[in-house]
């Protein structure tokens, strides 16, 4: 089935949809109005910043994960630039205004239901604040590569080497 999507009926018509082999998946479909359900992909962003040999982690305050270390990152809005919603992210979880310089990396893969399907990770640069955690971080902490604390997700993972 297309994601995890539990479809009843549709959304233009109000018609009870039917599942059937659409387009390499089995999809619900209006059997009315021959309307198709396609699951769009959630998008997550983030940010990958390093100052004198340290890279910039948040301790999430929730779960998934909770008390585990990650970057600054969270989903992409709607019609949202995916790299003003990495700043906009680091922002809310770490106090600190960024520039973002580059897109380092697309990590594709769902690592929870509720999870992202493509994470976007940017290179950035610190521009202005006063570092301290709020929104879904308890904790923001500069670190050493070779002495990073347990890491969440495994974009996180994977972009800092572990």
């Amino acid at each position: 089935m297309a994601g995890d999507v539990n479809v009843k009926f549709c959304p233009r018509c109000g018609a009870e949809v039917a599942y059937e082999d659409k387009f390499g998946m089995v999809r619900p479909v209006c059997p009315q109005c021959e309307w198709i359900h396609f699951v769009n992909p959630k998008v997550a962003a983030a940010v990958l910043i390093e100052k004198d040999g340290r890279v910039l982690l948040v301790r999430r305050a929730n779960e998934p994960y909770r008390g585990l270390w990650t970057l600054p990152a969270g989903f992409v809005n709607g019609g949202e630039d995916p790299a003003d919603a990495a700043a906009r992210e680091c922002l809310e979880e770490t106090g600190l205004r960024v520039h973002v310089t580059r897109v380092l990396d697309v990590i594709a893969g769902r690592e929870h239901k509720r999870g992202a399907d493509f994470i976007i990770i940017y290179l950035a640069e610190v521009v202005s604040g006063v570092l301290m955690p709020d929104d879904d971080a308890d904790a923001v902490e500069w670190f050493l590569r070779d002495e990073l604390p347990p890491l969440a997700f495994k974009a996180t993972q994977k972009i800092l080497g572990d």
